[in-house]
């Protein structure tokens, strides 16, 4: 729990739960994996004029919910531990509820996307100096041989995209979200041959013969269910604050 002027914003992490997922590559997206139904939903404009409001618990658990996989995603992609990538999600949270009173929307001058990435710029920033002004002071004499210093393993501010990567983590969210939504919409055995066959780009073939069924269900399925993901994307983007 972090307290403030005003009210307290709660902060719940589960630590077995932060480890970065396995990514598989596909050119559809994330490969489908269980999730909480309210992770990774684009931010409502209803939701952040509630979080000007400090004590409303259930709307900053909502909007940690929200968020949590992205900051620390990003987090660890800019070379940070798991431990540094917890701190700068704790931290950006708090920065978010410090500052989110006079923050006000017009896309014409800065959106919320861009707004979230700065914050979470500043605070990886922040992590990566302290890296390197500890190292430089105190620096073993002969690093252990396989080893690398923790300085030369984080990344290079200089020469790492971090908007590249926010909008590349920002749409994998978009996509679980909508995700989600299919998955409240289709049968389970749909899903999975949607999963099989245009996520993990297994043949036809394969996925008769291992589900036991017939190339007719799995177009199908592959048609049904990519109709209803494009089109919660799509719904997904008109209502989301960008």
């Amino acid at each position: 729990m972090q307290e403030f002027a005003g009210g307290a914003v709660y902060i719940y992490v589960d630590s077995t739960t932060m480890a970065e997922p396995t990514r598989r590559k596909s050119g559809l997206g994330p490969s489908i994996a269980p999730a909480e139904p309210k992770d990774l939903l684009p931010t409502r404009a209803s939701l952040l004029s509630r979080l000007k409001n400090r004590a409303d618990q259930t709307s900053w658990q909502e909007f940690f919910d929200t968020y949590w996989r992205l900051i620390y995603s990003v987090a660890r992609k800019a070379g940070l531990s798991d431990a540094d990538a917890q701190d700068i999600l704790q931290e950006t949270i708090i920065s978010v509820a410090k500052h989110i009173e006079g923050f006000r929307y017009d896309p014409k001058v800065c959106s919320f996307k861009t707004w979230m990435l700065n914050l979470t710029r500043w605070r990886i920033a922040s992590q990566l100096a302290k890296h390197r002004r500890e190292a430089s002071i105190r620096l073993p004499p002969r690093e252990s041989q396989g080893e690398t210093a923790t300085v030369e393993r984080v990344a290079d501010p200089a020469g790492f995209d971090l908007t590249a990567v926010w909008d590349e983590e920002w749409e994998k969210n978009l996509f679980a979200a909508a995700l989600e939504r299919v998955k409240r919409q289709v049968h389970p055995e749909q899903l999975q041959i949607f999963d099989l066959h245009c996520v993990e780009r297994w043949p036809v073939k394969k996925v008769m013969e291992v589900l036991g069924v017939s190339a007719m269900r799995v177009y199908l399925a592959k048609h049904r269910v990519g109709r209803l993901l494009k089109n919660e994307i799509k719904k997904l983007q008109r209502s989301s604050i960008c």
